[in-house]
């Protein structure tokens, strides 16, 4: 019976961040979408818990002998440790160096932005992207914009595939302490997603600022009377936030898709967002766009939306809509045409 092996070792990360939520909604999807015949199994590095990474409808996780530093050491080095399976999907650009992998890849901050990344992550990731780029079976990005930059940036060998994210189907609530009116923003807490431009932003219009998602690195104080840092959320609490949001501000300096803004309108929430490329072809024109680090284009976006409920309810609609086309399974049955492809 032949067998994907999905590579689920972000789903054991620090701060698993999007990549994570990626990760664990595409190997799902993946499990319930598979042709006959096929089984859809997990590998992990060596942890001493690794039940975060189990997965409803994946078979494991199956745990690798090499601790993770080691894993990235040997595929770095070349070691064709391959981790089984007639063939290899890579949610992240940690994957084998060679063979019928399957790799996505999820912008190009390292090289547009890498002063938003550590030193060090933006040369591991340049350097891990680019051996993919000239190794892999294939490529999957999540936007054009993604696949067109990635071009400019190194020698691309492998065929290169859009497929875009879906939605997460949220169910249920959890009820979380929220201000009556307010607006929203989901990320990492660290310098690319602009949320300190943003708390300066909310403060101007005289909003509250809600922000999901756990710290990362960089130093980013958000901490200031009218924000509310609420940390990392389950699914049942974030969507009790998202549906009650009066807006969803995404004013990242580069993505390569923004899951949140996309999750955000198909829930009916109004979306600001940056004019980086990605997250204007996501929106495809169902958001606001400003310009990038433009503080007062911003305060004045949303207080425009927030003072206009007609124009936030038509921007809601179309939000909708928008997000419609987005879904899991579709983003699933592409990746197994280009799996399929590869092993014949």
């Amino acid at each position: 019976m032949p067998n994907l092996v999905v590579l689920t070792e972000q789903l054991l990360a620090p701060v698993p961040g999007g990549t994570g939520r990626y990760t664990r909604e595409l190997a799902a999807a993946l499990a319930a979408t598979a042709p006959a015949g096929w089984t859809v199994t997990g590998v992990v590095s060596r942890h001493a818990d690794p039940s975060a990474a189990v997965i409803p409808g994946v078979e494991g996780p199956r745990v690798l002998p090499l601790p993770r530093r080691a894993l990235i050491a040997a595929w770095e080095r070349g070691v064709p440790y391959w981790p089984g399976g007639d063939a290899v999907h890579a949610p992240t650009p940690l994957a084998p160096p060679r063979g019928r992998v399957v790799v996505t890849v999820h912008d190009t901050v390292p090289w547009t932005h890498p002063e938003t990344l550590t030193a060090r992550g933006a040369a591991w990731h340049q350097r891990v992207i680019s051996r993919a780029a000239s190794r892999a079976a294939a490529l999957v990005v999540p936007t054009e914009a993604v696949a067109e930059d990635l071009r400019r940036r190194v020698p691309v060998g492998a065929p290169v595939h859009v497929v875009g994210h879906g939605v997460t189907a949220f169910g249920a609530e959890e009820p979380v302490d929220v201000p009556e009116r307010y607006v929203l923003a989901v990320g990492t807490v660290e310098p690319r997603k602009g949320f300190d431009l943003l708390a300066g932003a909310t403060a101007e219009v005289g909003v509250p600022l809600v922000v999901v998602g756990p710290r990362g690195w960089g130093g980013v104080e958000l901490r200031a009377p009218h924000v509310r840092l609420l940390g990392r959320l389950s699914d049942a609490q974030l969507a009790f936030v998202l549906r009650r949001a009066a807006v969803l501000a995404a004013p990242s300096l580069a993505e390569g898709f923004g899951l949140p803004l996309l999750e955000a309108m198909a829930q009916g929430v109004p979306v600001v967002h940056s004019d980086a490329p990605a997250l204007v072809e996501v929106a495809g024109g169902a958001g606001v766009a400003v310009p990038r680090g433009d503080r007062a284009a911003l305060a004045a976006a949303l207080r425009s939306v927030l003072a206009d409920p007609r124009e936030a309810g038509r921007m809601a609609e179309a939000g909708r809509r928008r997000a419609e086309r987005f879904t899991w399974e579709n983003a699933a049955s592409a990746v197994w045409g280009i799996h399929l492809g590869v092993t014949r």
